[in-house]
């Protein structure tokens, strides 16, 4: 019988202290996540202060609880995973100093792991991946559109220019008066009203696959300013439905163009805004009409999010490349995937 792939990772980008131990790079043994949206929820957004003191006060206990759940020792363990980008410097290097402290204590490999790369793997525990294969990873941080050309392989054909999509639904959740994180919010309300204000749809037509949306929060930021100036009350679910179409459309456009210039098989959905119900709805019905033969694989609402699940699922692939870091690892904000042109 061949030895079990064991590997502990950790998560704690943001405001998530993740960790979880992964079995052969497909099955999760445990994944626990310590939330911190009732700490940052009166601040209206995440503080990076206050969300490394909550990384401190409960990592060694969410280590404790995965490796009770999975039912390993750390004698069993083939490895150790972390993000160490990107993310807030401070609650990256949590993670780091905690992931350093368990595989050199224990002699295990450290494996770094990209947080993009997480999220995009994170559609491993739905099926088997064929490659090369397309993902759009929409994030509170990130809206990319990138090519997976092999296992661990990545380059990106489409950035955002300046606002993430997910940032956006934050923003203009504040002014509807939707208490962090306004995402989930947005989207039932978008169900309730409908499209009336046609904000802009920027660079859809555009050749290229990039993305903005800071206009359309603009957009829609002064809109609710004028009316409220004027004393005119505006239908918040018709607001919420007109962004959130704008947004949409926007993404699925993009997507379907990417499809024409590089044909794939498989179409992963990641990141936070893949739980979107309105962008979900509206990919899959158009993609079911453009490209009926390409699978769209969107990660359960439980894997979408921030956790360690997706750093294991990474991983394994780092580990079979034989990707390995020393104890001078050390956090790194601002990490992207390669670009197009450099990959």
């Amino acid at each position: 019988m061949a030895e079990r792939e064991l590997i502990l990772a950790f998560e704690s980008s943001c405001d998530e202290t993740s960790v979880a131990v992964i079995e052969n790079g497909e099955t999760i043994l445990s994944n626990i996540i310590a939330t911190q949206i009732n700490s940052h929820k009166r601040f209206g957004g995440v503080v990076p202060e206050v969300a490394s003191r909550h990384h401190v006060e409960q990592i060694t206990e969410c280590i404790d609880l995965a490796m009770a759940e999975a039912k390993v020792t750390f004698d069993e363990l083939t490895a150790v995973a972390v993000t160490y980008g990107p993310g807030l410097v401070g609650s990256l290097l949590i993670g780091v100093t905690a992931a350093k402290v368990v595989a050199f204590a224990h002699h295990l490999p450290l494996i770094p792991v990209n947080h993009l790369a997480g999220h995009i793997y994170a559609a491993r525990f739905v099926k088997p991946l064929v490659y090369p294969l397309l993902a759009l990873v929409v994030s509170g941080g990130h809206t990319e559109l990138v090519t997976v050309s092999a296992p661990g392989e990545f380059a990106i054909i489409g950035d955002t220019r300046d606002d993430a999509a997910g940032e956006a639904y934050d923003k203009i959740g504040r002014v509807l008066g939707i208490s962090y994180p306004a995402g989930k919010q947005v989207d039932a309300m978008a169900h309730l009203g409908k499209d009336t204000f046609d904000f802009p749809r920027a660079m859809d037509q555009e050749d290229n696959l990039d993305f903005s949306f800071s206009g359309l929060k603009s957009a829609f930021i002064n809109t609710v300013h004028h009316a409220d100036q004027l004393g005119q009350a505006l239908d918040k679910n018709d607001l919420a439905a007109s962004f959130q179409a704008a947004v949409t459309d926007v993404l699925t456009h993009k997507t379907i163009k990417a499809l024409q210039q590089y044909p794939v098989q498989q179409l992963i959905v990641a990141g936070g805004v893949a739980a979107n119900q309105g962008l979900k709805e509206k990919l899959t019905a158009a993609l079911a009409e453009a490209f009926p033969s390409v699978d769209v694989i969107v990660p359960p609402l439980r894997l979408t999010g921030d956790n360690a699940a997706m750093i294991g699922a990474a991983a394994h692939i780092e580990l079979a490349k034989g990707h390995f870091a020393d104890a001078t690892l050390n956090a790194v904000p601002g990490l992207d995937l390669p670009q197009a042109s450099e990959a």
